[in-house]
């Protein structure tokens, strides 16, 4: 009870638990929250840029649907690009990085070696040319997030790993004959798992808005999907008359992604035991 009252005092993680579960919600009810959910991927030209008002809440864009009901049915496609682009960076990066972390051999150089080449190169600049390359699809931007996030959870479980093996916890599991795959599993990686969590929700704000960077591209989901980034980049030409056009997903992306980044700060403060003996 102590900790669910802490926990609740903490502002930031409470608006970021707000915020993500508004967007889970919208993903989940998406249909029956729509005004229009018919009309998210027609051509209305009767409807055509149509100002906010009370029919069309957020105003309509340049084929006559309605914003607010594709902006409801892109949450889908935000939540779906995040957790999978993320887990599968968490499921390439977190072994990588205990392997590397716990063993002192030449593969453990090798694979830091190749998470710097990935770091050396700005992350956005490298999935522009994974995804250019591949083709605009909503697997490929998954793919081209996936592949150039890894490193950050390499070499964060990588310095955890590195500053715990030799801890007396970790010798004393050795010296009872664990394995070293026993030790990381079920020594390490639980004394690491909140370095891991708040990464993992951190990492999700970032890679919705490169996911929205490469939508604005044009490298996102192909048209007529509702995809916030290219949602903004379909605006261009009709800024600043149909100011709402560009307004609407400009402000989903930056509430989202301002939620996910405060629920992380909040879930570090509340769960990180070196944070709060520091307080």
């Amino acid at each position: 009870m102590k900790t669910l009252r802490r926990l609740a005092r903490d502002r930031a993680l409470v608006t970021g638990m707000v915020i993500v579960s508004l967007l889970v919600l919208a993903a989940i009810f998406a249909t029956p929250l729509s005004n229009f959910p018919g009309h998210v991927t027609g051509f209305d030209p009767a409807f055509r840029l149509k100002p906010p008002g009370e029919v069309f809440w957020l105003g309509t864009d340049r084929m006559g649907a309605d914003l607010y009901s594709r902006l409801l049915f892109g949450a889908r496609l935000t939540i779906l690009i995040s957790i999978s682009a993320t887990a599968v960076a968490v499921l390439i990066g977190v072994p990588m990085g205990l392997v590397a972390g716990y063993f002192d051999r030449w593969y453990s150089d090798l694979l830091m070696r190749v998470s710097d080449v990935f770091l050396a190169v700005p992350q956005i600049v490298l999935a522009i040319a994974i995804a250019q390359t591949l083709g605009p699809a909503i697997q490929n931007v998954i793919l081209a997030l996936s592949a150039t996030y890894w490193p950050f959870w390499a070499r964060i479980v990588y310095a955890e790993t590195r500053s715990l093996r030799n801890e007396v916890f970790i010798e004393a599991a050795i010296a009872m004959g664990a394995s070293p795959l026993r030790v990381m599993v079920l020594h390490v990686l639980p004394s690491i798992a909140s370095s891991i969590i708040v990464r993992t929700t951190i990492g999700m704000g970032a890679t919705i808005l490169a996911a929205a960077s490469l939508g604005f591209l044009g490298l996102g989901a192909p048209p007529p999907t509702p995809e916030w980034g290219r949602m903004i980049a379909e605006s261009r030409e009709f800024l600043p008359q149909a100011w709402w056009y560009a307004t609407a997903p400009g402000i989903a992306i930056l509430l989202v992604v301002m939620g996910f980044n405060l629920l992380g700060d909040g879930l570090r403060d509340a769960i990180d035991p070196r944070i709060r003996r520091g307080s």
